[in-house]
């Protein structure tokens, strides 16, 4: 008998001639390169430093896209959506110490959103490493340190020979269910060394799959078959593991309803019989899902936001699909099932028995009609109608990308974003400045389709220097600036709470001078000419810029 193990791949006599020969010049860098062609890897985002020019001058040698921003936290916000709208992990070329570390929001966010970004940073030289007292430029005590906490997993190289499988490791890792970013760490002298070893070409770091243990997807299906009243939540992983069509067929067969949550936008068709939209934060919806006698929770872990703020108290038995284990009945008790959401939804479709519940669409059909009449009521129809105008500008194929602003806000709970994995925000992490250097990330993802990001003044500030970038690559991306004078979410949320407000209110450019500074179109635009100027600042190749004088409101959550 013959074990897969126990197969060795013998090379060929043109690879061995060609390992015994190597390319002279070659170093640490480019085997690093090497690698992630190898890998499969066709587009790098970095920005360079000293200990890290070695692996950039492997690039420029190379076939690989480059694409540089002008920030790090903002060339890790572009990776992280290259590698949500490609399903691929998308390299993150860094150098050491401030510019590692300026990195970290951004890779904060893409550990929450479950994004698989590859970070490959520089290192002082080995020599150096271990003390913090060298007095080496860019020097940390413990460089590692600075990511463990935020990054799947950190993989460190000390010698050249060590590179093709450090980085091959950590793709794995990032593209490994769930998905997310991870570290790679290579000394500055290891990077620039010559080296002899023959080029990479043998790579294999195929992720291995998470399927769930078959005794527990015959449980929840029996669960789920029998159930008077089943209600489905679904969320992030659900996209992540492009699984939406067997969550629509699954939810037809058991005549469930389904709420997506933030993160899980577009993962139901919004306008579906079935759908309770994304209402998560309407005590009416979390009524509902309290009522449910079985509570399918899909690529969820029922946080802060999808929970109501902690208020939802189910009285059914929960089922829920995890991938990530930490998160698996992490804020509620259930029946866990740690698997990729695809594969898990396929097997319950395999096994779960026919339901038929007429009165479903007639329910769904009451709470969204009583979460309307609240907001109707609320005196907030200006906002409504630009998320419509928005909605009516954006072609259905095209990615948004939405920062943590007041109209994001609406957005998470009331826009169509009509297909999966095509409305992205900051929400993981929550923090400022994600939209436009996101936005930037998915039109190389997608050369040709327009892209739109979706900023209040506060935000764009952190991302201005990334005009130059937008302009520099020709990429298709309308940057819409709400601009209301400040931090207009944390002007609400400080005057509820205090009366007054404290560090809300900002001096801020002309948006539309400073874009046409970098040679990018802008217009100011109204309410009322919103959808027309969007359209045409969509339709035109490479970037643009909206600009939107407009003070909003948010609508009133309940909790209670």
């Amino acid at each position: 008998m013959t074990h897969d193990h126990d197969l060795v791949l013998r090379p060929t006599a043109a690879q061995t001639a060609a390992a015994l020969a190597p390319p002279p010049g070659r170093t640490g860098g480019d085997l690093v390169v090497e690698t992630l062609r190898g890998l499969g890897a066709t587009t790098v985002f970095g920005l360079p430093g000293q200990h890290a020019l070695a692996m950039f001058d492997a690039v420029r040698r190379s076939d690989l896209r480059f694409v540089g921003l002008r920030v790090e936290n903002n060339t890790g916000f572009a990776a992280d959506a290259y590698g949500r709208i490609t399903g691929e992990a998308a390299p993150l070329l860094l150098s050491t110490g401030p510019g590692a570390l300026t990195s970290l929001a951004a890779l904060q966010e893409a550990a929450a959103a479950s994004a698989p970004v590859l970070a490959i940073s520089s290192q002082i030289p080995v020599a150096g490493l271990g003390g913090g007292r060298h007095g080496y430029l860019h020097e940390l005590k413990d460089q590692q340190a600075s990511v463990r906490d935020i990054v799947k997993s950190v993989h460190t190289v000390r010698a050249a020979s060590q590179i093709p499988s450090a980085v091959a490791a950590a793709w794995e890792s990032a593209l490994t269910a769930p998905h997310g970013p991870v570290w790679v760490e290579i000394p500055e002298d290891v990077l620039r060394a010559e080296t002899l070893l023959p080029q990479v070409t043998g790579v294999d770091a195929t992720p291995p799959e998470l399927p769930p243990r078959p005794e527990l997807t015959a449980l929840a299906a029996h669960l789920l078959t029998g159930a008077e009243r089943p209600v489905i939540v679904a969320g992030g992983g659900v996209v992540r593991a492009d699984a939406a069509g067997k969550l629509k067929q699954l939810a037809e067969r058991l005549d469930a309803p389904v709420v997506t949550t933030y993160g899980g936008k577009g993962a139901f068709p919004w306008t579906h019989p079935l759908s309770l939209q994304s209402w998560v934060e309407d005590r009416h919806v979390t009524d509902f899902l309290e009522d449910a006698d079985v509570l399918l929770v899909v690529g969820s872990g029922l946080g802060e936001l999808s929970s109501n703020y902690h208020t939802f108290a189910p009285r059914g038995r929960i089922v829920q699909i995890e991938a990530d284990l930490g998160k698996l009945e992490s804020n509620h008790p259930a029946l866990g099932i740690h698997a990729d959401a695809r594969l898990a939804l396929q097997a319950l479709l395999e096994t779960v028995g026919p339901r038929e519940d007429t009165d479903a669409p007639n329910r769904v059909r009451e709470v969204l009609t009583k979460v309307r009449t609240r907001i109707d009521a609320q005196d907030l129809g200006a906002e409504q109608e630009l998320l419509a105008s928005i909605r009516a500008a954006l072609p259905d194929r095209s990615p948004s990308f939405w920062d943590m602003t007041i109209l994001a806000y609406w957005a998470w709970a009331g826009f169509d974003a009509r297909r999966p994995n095509t409305m992205h925000s900051a929400q993981g992490a929550g923090g400022l400045g994600y939209a436009f250097p996101a936005a930037l990330g998915a039109a190389v993802a997608e050369p040709g389709t327009p892209v739109l990001a979706v900023s209040g003044d506060g935000g764009a500030m952190y991302g201005v220097a990334e005009l130059a970038a937008a302009r520099q690559y020709g990429l298709d991306v309308t940057w819409l600036i709400v601009d209301d004078g400040g931090y207009g979410i944390l002007r609400e949320y400080m005057t509820d709470a205090f009366g007054e407000t404290a560090g809300t209110e900002l001096t801020r450019p002309d948006f539309v001078a400073l874009a046409e500074s970098f040679g990018v179109p802008a217009v100011r635009t109204t309410p009322a000419t919103l959808t027309a100027d969007l359209r045409k600042a969509l339709a035109a190749p490479g970037p643009s810029v909206v600009v939107l004088p407009a003070v909003l409101r948010m609508f009133a959550p309940t909790h209670q």
